[in-house]
């Protein structure tokens, strides 16, 4: 008598539909953010969405689950337009120009401060996004500065450091009334970081590991 041989499951997929809501979830999730910071109410997430607040929570059982859902793919998308750039334009400073125009659309300025006390900033899917992105950056950077295009004295720090404030309104504006300076003030920034440099800038080059620190 032979043992009949099991079978492997194939693993559930989630259906279509499934995969769209929590899609829109998130995009509505990263709008409202934006516009009014962390602390919009869920059922105004999941009304944005076309969904109910039981779809919600079947996807993000608690703020933090669906903030960092938001966060990664803000930086997935991100890290996305970084690869673009690089296989999209030959030239190397063209390459930085576009990746830092795309990363100021992410709205990356507006999230930040969504990290809190109690936001779990070591989990491992944020982490794994954190360090694509950097990677990604460190390399759309290096190659203007292998062609002499990039000054020496400029971190992959330095450039976020600016992409965040220069697409942050300032106090008092409303989120979506600066868009149209966003851009003009982030190329007069990027003008700036031609090589030759025209001054010597105070201080060394800012580190990912410096903002951590800071």
């Amino acid at each position: 008598m032979q043992t009949a041989t099991p079978v492997p499951r194939k693993a559930t997929r989630p259906r279509a539909d499934a995969v769209r809501n929590r899609e829109r979830i998130v995009t509505a999730a990263r709008e409202m953010f934006v516009e009014h910071g962390p602390d919009v109410p869920l059922d105004e997430i999941a009304r944005r969405a076309g969904v109910g607040n039981a779809t919600v929570y079947r996807n993000f059982p608690d703020r933090d689950a669906l903030v960092r859902e938001v966060v990664c793919s803000v930086m997935d998308r991100t890290a996305l337009a970084a690869e673009q750039a690089l296989a999209e334009h030959g030239d190397a400073f063209t390459a930085l120009e576009r990746f830092v125009h795309a990363a100021a659309d992410e709205r990356i300025s507006a999230l930040c401060p969504m990290i809190s006390s109690t936001f779990d900033e070591h989990h491992p899917d944020l982490e794994a996004a954190r360090h694509r992105v950097e990677r990604l950056v460190g390399t759309v950077m290096a190659r203007a500065r292998a062609a002499g295009q990039l000054r020496a004295d400029v971190g992959v720090g330095d450039l976020m450091i600016a992409v965040a404030q220069l697409s942050r309104p300032p106090a008092g504006a409303a989120c979506l009334s600066v868009d149209r300076f966003v851009h003009r003030h982030l190329q007069l920034f990027l003008d700036g970081l031609r090589a030759p440099a025209r001054s010597d800038l105070p201080g060394t080059a800012v580190t990912v590991e410096d903002l951590r620190q800071a």
